[in-house]
């Protein structure tokens, strides 16, 4: 499975390792992910999802309904 959050979306970055003598070489910079399962109370089930530190921030402000809603809406999260 790809290192993406199926709550925000976020996936990894590319960028550069800056030496002290400016050279640069390309680096990815991943996402803060892991794997955590959740009880959907309107579901009736447990689910698990691979999610982001912020979208764990996410579910704890706007709810756990709200916010899978919203990420299948915008296509992260297929239900």
């Amino acid at each position: 499975m790809s290192k993406i959050c199926q709550i925000t979306g976020k996936k990894a970055m590319v960028g550069n390792n800056v030496s002290h003598s400016k050279r640069r070489t390309k680096r990815t910079f991943d996402v803060n992910l892991f794997s955590k399962k959740f009880y959907w109370v309107e579901e009736d089930c447990w689910i698990s999802l691979k999610i982001s530190a912020a979208g764990l921030r996410l579910i704890n402000k706007v709810g756990l309904d709200a916010a899978i809603r919203k990420a299948a809406e915008k296509g992260y999260l297929s239900l």
